[in-house]
């Protein structure tokens, strides 16, 4: 696997997040555009709104899958990170920090991590900024 940097830890799954929600939407102003044809005809109104909210079904399942893994990818993180800060240091991780800040501060090695940890709080680093001051990149390989 390539090693991870600053440059290139960022991810997007393509299939999910660009085709997939592309094709949904379609779907959707697919079967709008349908219902909105068949108004006048009775017999098709059941059809052509039953397509109308499957569509939106499909689009609030893609936005809730979504939300719901990030939620917990985020809870994930913030329970591994505060045990290291833990291990490293006997105490948890200040509840000043915001979980970007969190999740930026994963990048960093044990010997960086907890000085830019009290600097994040301290001079309320923004999630770039801790990213950027990371001298030796961590990678985290288990992303999706």
């Amino acid at each position: 696997m390539k090693k991870q940097s600053y440059d290139n830890h960022k991810k997007y799954d393509l299939k999910y997040q660009i085709i997939f929600l592309s094709l949904i939407s379609f779907v959707l102003i697919a079967s709008i555009i349908n219902l909105i044809n068949n108004l006048d005809e009775p017999s098709q109104l059941l059809a052509s709104s039953i397509l109308v909210g499957l569509s939106i079904a499909g689009i609030m399942n893609y936005y809730f899958i979504r939300f719901y893994s990030i939620k917990l990818q985020d809870r994930v993180i913030r329970a591994e990170e505060n045990l290291r800060h833990y291990q490293l240091t006997g105490e948890l991780l200040s509840s000043k920090l915001h979980m970007s800040q969190i999740s930026a501060l994963r990048y960093s090695p044990d010997s960086e991590f907890v000085e830019l940890s009290k600097e994040a709080v301290e001079k309320h680093l923004t999630t770039e900024e801790i990213k950027k001051s990371i001298s030796r990149w961590k990678g985290d390989y288990y992303q999706f």
